[in-house]
């Protein structure tokens, strides 16, 4: 994410977040760069391979935040009829 943004929400580098969509939520490392523009979080696919009961050791060892977890999975595109999986509005916050 942006410096900008980081300020204005009292996140630091390095530190916790929980990213919302209406409901769900999710929580990611914050990483702040000047090559993201402000209003603009970019978030890299993981797998979530922290749930409980997932038996898959290696993907364990680096499970990331899962996007699918906060995205409506009703919300279409109304062109191409695809499942929307980026360009949604998001809430974030410090993990205190």
């Amino acid at each position: 994410m942006s410096p900008a943004d980081a300020t204005r929400l009292g996140l630091t580098d390095g530190g916790r977040a929980r990213i919302s969509n209406g409901g769900r939520s999710i929580d990611v490392a914050v990483e702040i760069t000047d090559e993201m523009g402000p209003g603009v979080v970019s978030l890299p696919h993981g797998w979530g391979h922290d749930q409980h009961g997932t038996r898959m050791a290696v993907a364990a060892e680096r499970p990331g935040a899962n996007i699918n977890a906060i995205l409506d999975e009703t919300l279409r595109d109304p062109l191409s009829g695809n499942a929307v999986l980026s360009g949604i509005p998001i809430a974030m916050q410090p993990l205190v």
